[in-house]
């Protein structure tokens, strides 16, 4: 199943990305419905925002809108989509380096783990694709070593 989604990703994501102006486009419902753009905040020693009035877990990078649900990465241009499904291995290193805390809408099996660190995303996607993000693996024992130290001088 999650093989298929993440194929699927890929197909729309390319789909999305070809189109040009005029031509049909690519995107799917995930709920997110805002009536205005959300007041975005800096997650703390990221590039990446998130919005934490938003019921969801929605973060803004690189000029791009991101939101984590039903174990499913979407994109989207503006702060209310068009949403497509995005394959993990075409998320910003920075979003998935961020804290477990700034995440909304957690999936429950993530109320076990710890709330100052990234997601274990790891168990969720395989061993595979960890080879493939050698950098994700280099940004998450960066940001370990942060954290341990400053757990130490706050000692």
């Amino acid at each position: 199943m999650l093989r298929q989604l993440i194929l699927g990703g890929l197909v729309v994501v390319a789909l999305v990305g070809s189109a040009s102006r005029g031509q049909a486009q690519v995107s799917v419902s995930i709920g997110i419905n805002l009536p205005a753009p959300p007041s975005l905040v800096i997650v703390p020693g990221t590039p990446v925002a998130y919005a934490p009035a938003v019921p969801a877990n929605y973060f803004f990078y690189g000029s791009q809108y991101y939101v984590f649900t039903n174990g499913a990465w979407y994109g989207g241009p503006t702060y209310n989509g068009p949403w497509v499904v995005v394959a993990p291995e075409h998320i910003p290193v920075p979003i998935l380096t961020v804290p477990v805390k700034y995440y909304r809408a957690p999936p429950p099996p993530w109320k076990k783990w710890k709330r100052e660190a990234p997601p274990q995303w790891d168990p969720a996607w395989g061993h595979e694709w960890k080879k493939a993000h050698k950098e994700y693996e280099k940004e998450q024992k960066a940001y370990e070593k942060a954290v341990r130290k400053e757990s130490k001088e706050r000692r």
